[in-house]
């Protein structure tokens, strides 16, 4: 008979309290601070208070889980469960991965946490395969193993009104940093593994978008194949009817209706600010 095994992720995937209970599995809030307070989104402040506060320049910070709290949540589902897989956002973009397999060292074996090189949409995708695997018998070990394998079976650009945030937070690579100086620009960055790094620059709105899903259109040729063997998403902040209008246009360009379009959670808006718009996919795995 397999191990129970029971799917953590951070709220970084985009999965919050609420879809988290109906897909089976269980999120650890990542916190930010404002103006010295620290906050959760959904628990103490909201995306419309969060942005209006940003704008008006507050001093915005992310930080860790609690190791205490991280430490105590396991502990809780290991009475429960036999073994964890814990799914943090990309090491390549905060500590917190770090963090969480220097205390898995002291659960005897039975916490596992994979570094799976993810963020928002994609990292979300990488936990509903952890969970399918789960349920088809593997064990919290296989898993592990198979979301490490995956994690560069993904594919994230970027559009940012600003580089200020991203800049001041150091989440961005030298040369990323360096366009934002370039006035009346349309920075496009991507993630392909660990950091944010620049792409391209576009003059405007609209070819910013098209030089997303050309870009896209290149990776999922020489990487995954067809269209048919990857996910497709659109994720944002702050700006809801243009990520619906580009998820209408990238099914266009594609012909396929599996986008799925998302709001960044607030915790990675702490980084890139109101404003960004972005694409990407993920390989479908058939493990």
């Amino acid at each position: 008979m397999g191990k129970n095994v029971a799917v953590v992720t951070d709220t970084n995937s985009g999965i919050m309290q609420e879809e988290a209970d109906r897909l089976g599995v269980y999120v650890v809030p990542m916190p930010f601070v404002v103006d010295g307070e620290e906050c959760f989104e959904g628990v103490n402040l909201d995306a419309g208070r969060f942005y209006a506060r940003q704008t008006d320049g507050a001093d915005i910070v992310t930080s860790q889980p609690s190791i205490v709290d991280l430490g105590r949540r396991w502990k809780e589902l290991l009475e429960t469960y036999d073994e964890i897989v814990y799914i943090p956002m990309s090491s390549g973009l905060s500590g917190s991965c770090a963090t969480a397999c220097q205390l898995a060292e002291r659960s005897g074996g039975r916490v596992h946490v994979a570094d799976n090189q993810r963020i928002s949409v994609t990292q979300r995708e990488a936990v509903l395969d952890a969970l399918r695997w789960v349920s088809e018998g593997k064990s919290a070990a296989e898993t592990c193993a198979l979301l490490e394998r995956t994690k560069l079976d993904a594919s994230i650009y970027l559009m940012v009104d600003t580089m200020a945030h991203l800049r001041k937070s150091g989440r961005i690579t030298p040369a990323a940093a360096a366009i934002g100086s370039v006035l009346k620009i349309k920075p496009v960055l991507q993630i392909q593994g660990e950091k944010l790094d620049a792409f391209t620059v576009a003059k405007t709105f609209k070819a910013a978008k098209r030089a997303m899903i050309k870009a896209l259109a290149a990776d999922i040729a020489k990487r995954f194949g067809e269209v048919a063997d990857v996910h497709l998403y659109v994720a944002h902040t702050n700006r809801d009817e243009d990520a619906r209008t580009f998820a209408d246009e990238v099914r266009a360009h594609f012909g396929t209706p599996d986008v799925y379009v998302d709001r960044l959670p607030l915790s990675i808006a702490c980084h890139v600010g109101p404003g960004a718009l972005g694409i990407g996919c993920a390989k479908r795995q058939f493990a």
